[in-house]
């Protein structure tokens, strides 16, 4: 790797910490390789590159907050780039953290927030890292809940019968707490420390249910900035308020509802390096939240990402920590819905027979629910339509176009019209079908429908869709139905 020129003061704070973790130069340098591949970087450092640090050189781009997360792991307190005597972490790096603690997890996803809703386009164009999924879903499945959330109000009183310590500095006199502020009323802006309300929290649910039917009916593109927006200017100083255990809880949930739409919406917009990052980090709010069926939520989402880029490996992996994660305690339709996330990952892998057992698993979970269960908000989706649009898309990647033409028709019948998007998604799936099965006439005529969808949407993936088939169509351009589907479609323009 090439450092900038050496700068002439020597970094003695590194050389502290080497010493206190017990490095050798050679040893930082191997660990700090092997941190990069985690995070997919093929770096190649040695001792003496350790020297030119300890000289005082700085190395480039995300090599020092890698330097940094090394150090934290082996002396076990966080540590930043410039604890270390390095400059700051490089925005390819920041948002695939994930942090110690909730209060360092604000930190990282209010940067993202005011960073993406600012005029940060290189943000966008970040790479999606594969191995960037190991140590989220990693420190998510074996990582202990948060003990304390609550933010400006005294620590909860000890337990009965729990022994008192007396503070040995301070007067017995104990000072009044200070209350938090509450916003007048009629104040429009939310200043800082103000208290947390119940109503604030309602406040961010209604906004999610919002942005996600426009999302559904529209793309991600169309309020993507209005959603980051809204986070930076209303979510962000929420987190940084005033609130109680329960309060705080219930707040993070719903900054983890939200952060992991402004990852959807990117994803959908194809900023998949960006959307990965709003995912991590929603992942860990989740944690702060204490909601670890959320937490499975977030990781299928990461999988079906994964997917999309085809990744399918990574994906089944992060299907079955979700599992993992929440056991058999979660409801039969989240249960569902994991199962579902693993068969796709299976089917884009070709894996005939472990995907058919994961949609068999799905189809049993769908089958066990009832009526009165107690269902999470965000698996409410996963019905019979969304199950029969899992079985098309798996049954498309595994070639078997006449079960994916069943299930595909299926789901269409079913799916409501405001999760257009979705049917969007399984026209093309169902056009894909006929035209597997040599039914050139039909895949041609849902196709054009599927482009026509497009066109009034902003997102990516609707139209990757459409060009996806159209690369199927390649083997057929000089047939009538296929130059007729090109007309039409370029009358669309």
């Amino acid at each position: 790797m090439t450092d900038r020129p050496a700068q002439r003061t020597p970094n003695r704070q590194l050389a502290a910490l080497i010493a206190e973790a017990g490095f050798s130069n050679a040893g930082l340098a191997r660990r700090v390789d092997q941190l990069g591949l985690e995070h997919g970087l093929d770096l190649r450092y040695d001792k003496t590159s350790v020297t030119r640090w300890l000289r005082g050189q700085q190395p480039r781009g995300t090599t020092p907050a890698l330097i940094a997360e090394v150090f934290t792991r082996r002396l076990g307190r966080r540590l930043t780039a410039q604890d270390l005597g390095l400059d700051a972490c490089a925005p390819v790096y920041a948002g695939l953290e994930f942090a110690a603690t909730p209060e360092e997890a604000v930190d990282i996803v209010s940067g993202l927030w005011r960073k993406d809703s600012g005029s940060h386009a290189e943000l966008r164009k970040i790479a999606f890292t594969p191995a960037g999924l190991v140590v989220p879903s990693r420190d998510w499945l074996i990582g202990r809940a948060d003990d304390r959330v609550a933010r400006g109000e005294p620590a909860p009183a000890p337990a009965p019968g729990a022994v008192r310590v007396p503070a040995q500095t301070r007067s017995a006199v104990s000072k009044p707490v200070p209350l938090a502020p509450v916003r007048p009323r009629g104040q429009a802006e939310r200043g800082p420390g103000q208290k947390v309300t119940g109503g604030d929290i309602a406040a961010l649910r209604s906004v999610g249910e919002l942005f996600r039917s426009l999302d559904d009916q529209y793309g991600g593109g169309h309020a993507r900035q209005a959603l980051v927006r809204y986070l930076e200017h209303e979510c962000e100083p929420m987190l940084r308020g005033t609130y109680g255990e329960q309060t705080g809880r219930r707040l993070f949930g719903a900054a983890a509802d939200l952060t992991r739409l402004a990852g959807w919406t990117s994803y959908d917009i194809a900023a998949h390096g960006l959307a990965q990052r709003y995912f991590v980090q929603s992942l860990r709010l989740a944690q702060a939240a204490g909601d670890r069926a959320y937490g499975s939520y977030v990781l299928v989402t990461m999988s079906r990402q994964a997917v999309y880029l085809g990744h399918g490996r990574e994906a089944v992996q992060l299907a079955r920590v979700a599992q993992q994660g929440v056991g058999t305690s979660a409801p039969p339709v989240v249960q569902a819905l994991l199962h579902a996330a693993e068969a796709r990952a299976h089917g884009v892998l070709g894996e005939v027979r472990a995907c058919t057992g994961a949609l068999v698993r799905a189809e049993r979970a769908l089958e066990a629910a009832r009526p009165g269960d107690e269902v999470p908000y965000w698996a409410r989706f996963f019905d019979e339509a969304q199950l029969a649009d899992e079985f098309g898309h798996c049954h498309r990647d595994l070639q078997q176009f006449r079960a994916s033409a069943q299930h595909a028709e299926r789901s269409l019948q079913l799916r409501a019209p405001t999760y257009a998007r979705s049917r969007l998604f399984c026209r093309v799936v169902l056009a894909t079908a006929r035209l597997g099965l040599g039914e050139l006439d039909q895949a041609c005529a849902l196709g054009v429908e599927a482009a026509g969808a497009a066109a009034e949407m902003r997102s990516v993936r609707a139209i990757e869709y459409v060009r996806d088939f159209e690369r199927r169509l390649e083997p057929y351009k000089d047939a009538a139905p296929v130059k007729g589907y090109r007309e039409k479609v370029a009358a669309l323009a």
